[in-house]
């Protein structure tokens, strides 16, 4: 193999890595499983620079590997849905969501959605390391944020889990 096919085929094996580079320096806060009923649904993964949890704090990094196939049209819904019960702002929740869906791709089992939330509040997501798109709005991250580790979860015991109180 030639050495430019060579350094070509590292950095095509490297980009996941690369454009995740950014945050590889973040610290496991805490994780945690969604079940419906016996069925796993996803792992999540919480990440920060020192491995706690403060509010409005960044960088931060939210993992979700899917266990099973899903739409994206439904991981929209229930963003959405989720939003609602934290009363977000209908104009917010309505922009956002239809960011949300030319962003968001389908899921397969062990699909990986990462959010990055960088020092500025941009919101960058993430399919299995390869980016997906940023929304710029700095209020979107800790709204997006909040469905998971607001004290008014729907998931209260996710929440624990994610913040490491488990």
């Amino acid at each position: 193999m030639t050495r430019p096919a060579r350094n070509l085929l590292l950095l095509l094996l490297l980009q996941p890595l690369l454009a995740l580079g950014q945050t590889e320096h973040l610290l496991l806060v805490g994780q945690a499983q969604l079940k419906f009923l016996l069925w796993p649904i996803y792992d999540s993964r919480l990440y920060s620079t020192d491995g706690s949890y403060r509010d409005r704090q960044r960088p931060l990094r939210l993992e979700i590997q899917y266990l099973r196939d899903i739409d994206a049209n439904d991981l929209v819904a229930r963003t959405g849905a989720e939003w609602q019960q934290h009363s977000v702002p209908v104009n917010k929740q309505e922009r956002w969501l239809q960011t949300l869906s030319d962003l968001w791709p389908d899921v397969s089992k062990n699909d990986v959605l990462t959010l990055h939330i960088d020092l500025n509040d941009k919101s960058t997501f993430y399919r299995n390391g390869s980016r997906l798109g940023a929304i710029d709005d700095p209020e979107f991250g800790q709204h997006f944020l909040d469905i998971w580790l607001s004290p008014e979860t729907s998931r209260p015991e996710l929440r624990q889990a994610l913040l490491g109180q488990q």
